[in-house]
């Protein structure tokens, strides 16, 4: 007798919004985010915050994001390629090291400085069963095993003083990143940038905060219309629940294995 077993896809929902302090100044949004599934139900996600003191924060932060995704959607990766802790810490680093490449050379072109084109990265690759992340700066990426279990897999790169982060285009942004593969069955992935850490961390302890995560996690595994999804996301995002509590851009993209 035949019988058939669905595989688990991914779901994905995404949104950058522009903070109420950037609105009050009628400034651009300085977040951007990017996502893709690639062949063998692997998932890339990447997201940026473009830094306040650059003036094409925005730029570097678009440049990075796309970049990054790029140079891992081109090597044709499969679940084969994950397999090797070194492997995948090099896939990462490549990309990190293409995104810098390309926001420093996209500075020539606009004849400005690297550091004009600043901002945070952070890169996720996951599968059901692995998940590698690669962060510079401040932001957050989380996952859920299958049991429910929350882990942070990054932790926001502050700085000695506040508000003071490292950038993809600081001297000593590969020294500093972060790069964590985390080997169990999951079943959400959740990245965002630093706009929402304080709501979506206990930071005195470094532990995704339950309530935050699990109702988006949930709406994402049920996401039929991803146009609507976003919609409500954004919604979501610009909330009062939201905004009340930070005014800075807020970039969230969650993942969620359905069937």
């Amino acid at each position: 007798m035949n019988t058939y077993r669905q595989i688990p896809h991914w779901r994905v929902v995404a949104a950058s919004v522009c903070g109420t302090s950037h609105l009050k100044n009628k400034q651009l949004c300085q977040d951007a985010h990017h996502w893709q599934i690639l062949p063998d139900n692997i998932l890339v996600v990447a997201a940026a915050d473009g830094a306040g003191s650059a003036s094409m924060g925005k730029l570097g932060a678009m440049v990075a994001v796309e970049t990054a995704i790029e140079n891992i959607s081109i090597k044709e990766i499969s679940g084969r390629t994950l397999v090797d802790d070194d492997a995948v810490r090099s896939l990462l680093l490549e990309a990190i090291i293409a995104a810098k490449k390309a926001v420093e050379e996209e500075a020539v072109a606009c004849e400005k400085q690297p550091l004009d084109l600043a901002s945070t990265l952070i890169i996720a690759v996951a599968t059901p069963e692995v998940v590698a992340v690669a962060q510079i700066g401040d932001g957050v990426a989380v996952a859920r095993d299958a049991q429910g279990n929350l882990i942070a897999l990054t932790m926001p790169d502050s700085g000695e003083y506040i508000n003071e982060t490292v950038f993809l285009t600081s001297p000593t942004a590969l020294d500093a990143a972060q790069l964590r593969v985390w080997r169990q069955a999951i079943v959400n992935v959740g990245v965002l940038t630093d706009g929402l850490q304080m709501l979506a961390m206990n930071m005195a302890v470094g532990a995704p905060h339950k309530p935050f995560f699990l109702p988006l996690f949930d709406f994402t595994a049920n996401a039929d219309d991803k146009t609507v999804a976003k919609e409500q996301l954004v919604r979501f995002l610009r909330s009062d629940r939201i905004t009340q509590r930070t005014d800075d851009d807020l970039t969230l993209i969650i993942a969620a294995l359905s069937n």
